[in-house]
């Protein structure tokens, strides 16, 4: 190692960074958060190389990279596939705690998306049923879902 080297100090500086960005979720994650806003509707896409169902859908299949042009509407009704309770509260987190966040895998879909779940944590194990509920004032964006709830 350099003799220089050995004299550097650690600098940490302290402080909140502002990071002036927006974004777009693009034409296909538009539809889909048009379609919970609007409709109270959770739709998905449909390969049509490989029939992989996904939701939130995508502009391109993960399995077989082909463009995905077919939309299908799927339930509000699904399994949990994987789960965490979350029992601190934290400020970037969607809700009070305790809640969990869950994998979700909606009925006719192939793929599971994270959401949250408020109510019955005790009852929540994997392959539980649950349901989307969804807010009286949707605003376009994920959290037009309110939460799934056990069924």
């Amino acid at each position: 190692m350099s003799e220089w080297l050995q004299d550097v100090k650690d600098l940490t500086l302290k402080g909140q960074i502002k990071v002036p960005y927006t974004w777009s979720v693009g034409e296909v994650g538009s539809r889909f958060l048009v379609a919970l806003r609007d409709e109270k509707k959770i739709i998905g896409n449909r390969c049509k190389n490989c029939s992989t169902v996904y939701v939130p859908p995508r502009k391109n299949c993960g399995r077989c990279f082909k463009d995905i042009d077919e939309w299908v509407e799927l339930g509000s009704k699904g399994i949990v596939t994987a789960y965490t309770i979350v029992r601190y509260d934290y400020p970037l987190q969607p809700t009070k705690a305790p809640f969990a966040y869950a994998i979700i895998k909606l009925d006719g879909a192939d793929v599971g998306f994270v959401h949250i779940i408020k109510e019955g944590l005790d009852k929540l194990k994997m392959g539980t049923r649950v349901r989307a509920s969804f807010k009286e004032d949707r605003k376009g964006n994920i959290l037009d879902i309110d939460s799934f709830t056990i069924i």
